[in-house]
């Protein structure tokens, strides 16, 4: 579903922030990125979510060649790609409600079938009481909730999260993790940013580090671990 080969990225005319980068994710796959501050884990995220292209190297995502499509194609495509920013991107003169059931909108989705399907999420994640409110008014907790419920209500082919559960309890936090495991089962793959050792210890999914812009080989889940999920 998602392969580099050989991949670099720069952002304009500046040093390379991602170098010789070989990775392949089949459908369904999870994977957690690890590293430490400014190797490359947000680049490499923003590479696969189509907001940048490559430098050089070969880039392919849902059978097509990335570097030869056209704006049309890469917004079509996009489309099927739930993408979760560390700085949190609400719109902030929409409601929490309007906010997650936008893709659906964009998508052409009916307003019965978007209003019970994101009330039952926001519910499921425990913002029943702030639908109507708009993000300047919430807390950085939950305004990182209603990002994730807006990549996910479309049940995207590929999830990428960058540091999703940074603003969160532990609770919310393990609910999270159990979205995203249940998107993975239904044949989403998703792509996990993250600092902290107690979530990729908790949860036994490859991880994949990066270290001055170069991924090293996956490192995969313990195996009694993995019986565990």
């Amino acid at each position: 579903m998602l392969r580099l080969d050989h991949v670099a990225m720069r952002y304009g005319d500046g040093p390379e922030v991602l170098r010789d980068v070989n990775l392949a994710l089949p459908p369904g796959d999870f994977v957690f990125l690890m590293g430490p501050t400014g190797s490359g884990k947000t680049s490499l995220l923003r590479l696969l979510g189509l907001l940048e292209r490559p430098s050089h190297g070969a880039f392919s995502l849902f059978g097509r060649d990335v570097s030869s499509l056209a704006r049309d194609d890469l917004t079509a495509l996009r489309r099927r790609i739930g993408m979760v920013f560390q700085e949190v991107r609400l719109l902030d003169h929409l409601s929490a409600f309007d906010n997650v059931a936008l893709p659906l909108r964009i998508n052409g989705g009916q307003d019965d079938q978007i209003g019970a399907s994101v009330s039952e999420l926001l519910a499921w994640l425990g913002l029943s009481a702030v639908v109507e409110a708009r993000p300047p008014s919430l807390s950085m907790g939950q305004r990182q909730l209603i990002a994730v419920a807006r990549a996910v209500i479309v049940r995207p082919n590929l999830l990428l999260c960058d540091e999703p559960t940074s603003h969160v309890d532990g609770k919310l936090a393990r609910r999270l993790m159990h979205m995203f495991s249940q998107l993975r089962k239904l044949g989403t793959t998703v792509a996990v940013a993250t600092h902290s050792e107690d979530l990729v210890e908790r949860y036994p999914h490859p991880i994949l580090r990066l270290d001055r812009g170069r991924l090293k080989r996956p490192v995969p889940a313990p195996a009694a671990m993995a019986a565990a999920d």
